[in-house]
């Protein structure tokens, strides 16, 4: 078999199980196309002896007969996820040269289930950006162009690097952590699959913190049974992480029947934006249409404190932001800027921060501390989460009327070029969270599913909203949308 690296989770775990190929021979695939893949800057820290030694323990244990699904099979791990001496930087400057002594509960759960790590993912800054220009190790590139327009277009982010290296077949598939759109967002994209679950349905010990009671880790994969198998490895109860859910993890994918009759798919008038473009507004006609052909009955829904959901966010991320990242001080781990003679302590913290911080960061952080500062704390932070609960309870009773999922575009557009969408206007860039900002207020599982092509010839992508902890029933309803939709289009090698 040629071209191991183009298959899924679930065609290469066949695959393995039926001896036609080993998990060395997919491994080494995948590190040539990495090798060879230096122009998207996807992977940032490669990892391949690790890769192999897992890779040749993969085959051991397959042939042993006891291998769970991820086992041999290649995946990249963002950045964001610490992994036990192997650099881990959150695509910051402020962390450079820190390699942990410990892993992630995630990334340890893939690597114990014989998942293989190929190396790091790039990534927006702290996780802080829609399209991965924010990194320290310069932008992650999207594989797919404009018609014949040889412009570099973004993978979205934060998630980019982990996005881009999916679409390009770098890798099987890949870790992402979505905290207002972070993992769906940039699927949306670069037309693939990506699952933010349930807050607290996978532990976040272990992963840098941005927004903590909105980060959360997903799989982001070829398909949407690559995700199910992925997902349902990396859920689990985490004594580390007090906000992590004391849950049994289902078998999501033997839950992927496709069947969707009856099911009540809600669509809210509110998410029909002003301006939204023509080819967004006919691919979520076309994706209802698709759904209630497979037999789901479409309902008008209302979901009336959305418009207060970007600002809320806003305010609430970088106020945990702000609280999360002063930690990076120069004293305890990671960079320390160079001190002038007479410099005391704080000159240390106000040089180490200023050069190791990115702008963006900067920016959400001075935003954060201004929210949280006391002459304001009350007219900002507490009002936006008094928001918060207003926009989870809409969904609740959404969900009380028996609706079973909700059906949005996932981005307002496709993706745009690097360099585009400038620092000139940042409101600009926040915008693009429009659509995915609300499932984290709520802390609810949202898919990302791949539906059709734009005019130029870029993917465009569909979000389902689920209810809280049924993240089986929302991955058969995005089987379903995905079976309908029959997207198959793959980026044209150009790197």
């Amino acid at each position: 078999m040629s071209d191991l690296n183009k298959l899924g989770l679930a065609e290469a775990r066949d695959a393995l199980r039926a001896g036609d190929v080993t998990s060395v021979e997919l491994t080494e695939s995948c590190l040539k196309a990495i090798d060879e893949a230096d122009a998207l800057n996807a992977f940032v820290h490669k990892t391949p002896e690790i890769a192999l030694d897992r890779a040749k323990a993969a085959d051991e244990r397959i042939k042993a007969g006891d291998a769970p699904s991820m086992c041999g099979l290649p995946i990249g791990i963002k950045d964001l996820f610490c992994t036990k001496g192997v650099p881990s930087q959150a695509a910051s400057k402020i962390l450079e040269g820190f390699k942990p002594e410990y892993e992630s509960t995630v990334s340890q759960q893939l690597a114990d289930a014989g998942a293989v790590m190929l190396g790091k993912l790039n990534m927006d800054e702290f996780a802080m950006g829609s399209s991965n220009e924010t990194s320290t190790y310069g932008n992650a590139v999207s594989p797919w162009r404009r018609g014949n327009d040889g412009a570099q277009l973004t993978p979205g982010g934060s998630s980019g690097g982990s996005a881009s290296a999916v679409a390009a077949d770098l890798c099987l598939a890949a870790t992402g952590t979505d905290t207002g759109g972070s993992i769906r967002q940039p699927a949306a994209f670069v037309g693939i699959t990506g699952i933010k679950p349930t807050y607290g349905r996978c532990s976040r010990w272990g992963i840098v913190a941005f927004a903590s009671s909105l980060d959360q880790a997903g799989p982001m994969t070829k398909n949407v049974r690559d995700a199910a198998i992925m997902l349902e490895t990396m859920c689990g109860h985490d004594p580390k992480d007090s906000t992590s859910a004391e849950l049994a993890v289902p078998n999501f994918e033997a839950m992927l029947t496709g069947d969707i009759k009856g099911k009540k798919i809600g669509i809210p008038k509110e998410y029909r934006m002003d301006g939204m473009p023509a080819e967004i507004e006919k691919l979520w006609a076309d994706g209802a249409e698709m759904l209630k052909d497979a037999g789901a009955e479409m309902v008008d829904i209302s979901l009336p404190h959305t418009k207060y959901a970007l600002p809320a966010y806003y305010v609430i991320a970088p106020a945990e932001a702000s609280s999360n990242l002063a930690r990076y001080d120069g004293v305890r781990y990671g960079r320390r800027a160079q001190l002038s003679q007479g410099d005391g302590i704080t000159e240390m913290y106000e040089k180490t921060r200023a050069e190791g911080f990115g702008h963006e960061v900067q920016r959400r952080v001075m935003i954060g501390t201004y929210v949280l500062s006391a002459g304001f704390y009350d007219a900002y932070y507490n009002r936006a989460r008094r928001v918060r609960t207003l926009i989870k309870k809409d969904f609740e009773d959404v969900f009380a009327e028996g609706i079973d999922a909700i059906l949005t575009p996932a981005t307002p557009s496709a993706s745009f070029g690097l360099g585009e969408m400038t620092e000139a206007d940042p409101v600009q860039m926040y915008l693009n969270d429009v659509f995915t900002v609300t499932v984290n207020l709520a802390g609810l599982p949202g898919i990302s599913v791949p539906a059709g092509l734009d005019q130029q010839g870029l993917p465009l992508g569909l979000q389902l909203i689920g209810r809280p902890w049924d993240e089986g029933d929302l991955l058969n309803t995005a089987y379903a949308l995905e079976s309908a939709a029959g997207f198959v289009a793959k980026p044209g090698k150009w790197w």
